[in-house]
C-alpha cells in the first residue's frame, strides 16, 4: 500500500492536468501549482472535461455513480499559483515543466528549502538526466524519475527511475503509488530516454531519415509501422502528438552527452518545423494539419 497521500503537481500543462487527474481520481488530495493564471484556468477546464469522461466510462449505466466519482475526484484537487504554500504538506512533489535541466533545478532547489524532510521529489521527463536534476537538492535519496505517457489517464504505463542515489524506501514507495493510481510500473536506470523513448528514437530519427531521402512519404511510413508492425500509430503522426518541440529536445539532449557521434545529430526537417513553431497537435500543425 502507498504511503502517499497528499501529491502536488507543478505544471498545469497537457502532462500536469492529465496526472493530476489521475492522481485525485484514486483517492490522492492533489494540488496542480502553475504561476500563470491562463495556464491554470485551462487546466481545471480540462480535468473537469476528462473528470466527466472517466465517469461516463466506469458508470455508463449508472449516471448517479457517475456523477459522485466525478463530484469526488473533482473535490480533491486544488489549484494553487503559490508554490511555497502547496508544497508545505506534500507526501511527493511530481515536477512536470519545461524539458529545461536548468529551469527544472531551479525549481528543486527552491522547494527543497521548504517542503518536508520525508516529501518525495519526481520528475516527469522523458529525457533529462535524473541524477543530475536531483544534484541541486538535499534530498538524493528521495529523488527519483517518474515518467507517465500522454495522455495519462488512458496510457497505463509509468517509467520509475532509480538513481544510484535514490534510496530502496524511496522506490518502493513510488511503485507502490504508481500501483495505486492503476499504472503498470516498469523500472530502469537512469539512461537516456528511459525504455520507451530509447527504443522510439531509434525509430524516429530512421523515418526522417527516410523522408529526408526520399525513400518514402510520411503518410506511406506511418501505415507501413501501423499495417506491418502493429503500432497503434505512425512515427509521424507520435510526434505531432508527443509534441515536436519534446521531441527535438529529446533528441537535442541524446546529441549532447554524445557529440562525437553524428549520427544522432537532430533532424534538420524537425528543427526546421520548430522554427516554424509547427508544434504538432498541441498548436494545430506539425507533420499533418489539425485546425
Amino acid at each position: 500500500m502507498s504511503n502517499i497521500k497528499n501529491v502536488v503537481v507543478v505544471g498545469a500543462g497537457t502532462m500536469g492536468s492529465g496526472i493530476a487527474l489521475v492522481s485525485a481520481a484514486t483517492g490522492h488530495s492533489t494540488s496542480v501549482v502553475d504561476l500563470n493564471a491562463q495556464v491554470l484556468e485551462k487546466a481545471r477546464g480540462e480535468i473537469e472535461k476528462n473528470a466527466a469522461r472517466l465517469g461516463r466510462k466506469f458508470f455508463k449505466d449508472d449516471p448517479q455513480a457517475a456523477g459522485a466519482l466525478i463530484a469526488e475526484t473533482l473535490g480533491r484537487v486544488k489549484y494553487c499559483a503559490e508554490l511555497e504554500a502547496a508544497v508545505r504538506e506534500a507526501d511527493l512533489v511530481i515536477e512536470a515543466i519545461v524539458e529545461n535541466v536548468k529551469i527544472k533545478q531551479e525549481l528543486f532547489k527552491k522547494i527543497d528549502e521548504i517542503a518536508p524532510q520525508h516529501t518525495i521529489f519526481v520528475s516527469n521527463t522523458s529525457s533529462l538526466s535524473i541524477v543530475e536534476l536531483g544534484s541541486v537538492t538535499k534530498r538524493e535519496d528521495r529523488f527519483a524519475g517518474f515518467h507517465f505517457f500522454n495522455p495519462v489517464p488512458l496510457m497505463r504505463l509509468v517509467e520509475v527511475i532509480k538513481t544510484d542515489k535514490t534510496s530502496e524506501e524511496t522506490n518502493a514507495s513510488l511503485l507502490a503509488f504508481g500501483g495505486a493510481l492503476g499504472k503498470t510500473c516498469i523500472s530502469c536506470k537512469d539512461t537516456p530516454g528511459f525504455i520507451v523513448n530509447r527504443l522510439l528514437l531509434t525509430i524516429i530519427s530512421e523515418a526522417l531519415g527516410m523522408l529526408e531521402r526520399g525513400d518514402a512519404s510520411l503518410k506511406d511510413i506511418d501505415t507501413a509501422l501501423k499495417l506491418g508492425l502493429g503500432h497503434p500509430m505512425g512515427p509521424f503522426e507520435l510526434m505531432d502528438m508527443i509534441g515536436l518541440d519534446v521531441t527535438l529536445n529529446i533528441m537535442q539532449e541524446r546529441q549532447a552527452r554524445n557529440p562525437s557521434d553524428l549520427s544522432l545529430r537532430p533532424s534538420p526537417t524537425l528543427v526546421k518545423l520548430v522554427s516554424e513553431n509547427k508544434l504538432g497537435v498541441k498548436n494545430g500543425e506539425g507533420f499533418f494539419n489539425y485546425k
